[in-house]
């Protein structure tokens, strides 16, 4: 939380919303609620699930072992994202990011995106005690995806790390 702050500090000229912010801890196992919508003026959070990319978890244990910006790592990319623009894509109703810092300034240009997905939720969870793999994307569960995109909507900070 408090780097996720200090990153909302640093990146104040590019984000133009400051009442809710996402924070993807991804020190977490899959399995657990590890996106948090802050509400920065109530002073609540809600957490979500949210998957990681293959990449960061070759051998799939449901834990991040590593970020990477690189193209077509499949992996998930650390740092500040700005949220942008809702569109319809492959995956149904998605919003983009724009990463802000070098360790995920290909985000644009990766097409990492906030999208729903039918290997986020609590049966996968069950069955086989983590989520699946998306391809660097944050990846959330169809039933998170509308509160995910309102809070989230276009000009806040999501921020993603391992604590």
């Amino acid at each position: 939380m408090r780097r996720a702050l200090a990153s909302l500090n640093q990146h104040q000229g590019s984000i133009i919303y400051r009442d809710f912010i996402g924070v993807a801890d991804f020190s977490l196992p899959s399995s657990a609620p590890r996106f948090h919508l802050l509400d920065l003026a109530g002073g609540s959070v809600r957490s979500h699930l949210v998957a990681h990319g293959r990449g960061s978890d070759p051998a799939h244990t449901g834990w991040l072992e590593r970020f990477s910006n690189e193209p077509r790592s499949n992996a998930t990319s650390a740092g500040a994202y700005r949220t942008g623009s809702a569109y319809l894509g492959a995956h149904g109703r998605s919003m983009r990011l724009e990463g802000l810092d070098p360790t995920n300034s290909n985000a644009l240009s990766r097409a990492i995106v906030v999208h729903g997905a039918w290997y986020v939720n609590e049966e996968m969870i069950s069955r086989s005690g983590m989520l699946g793999r998306s391809q660097g994307c944050f990846a959330v569960a169809d039933s998170s995806l509308p509160e995910i995109m309102a809070r989230l909507a276009p000009g806040r900070l999501i921020y993603a790390n391992k604590a």
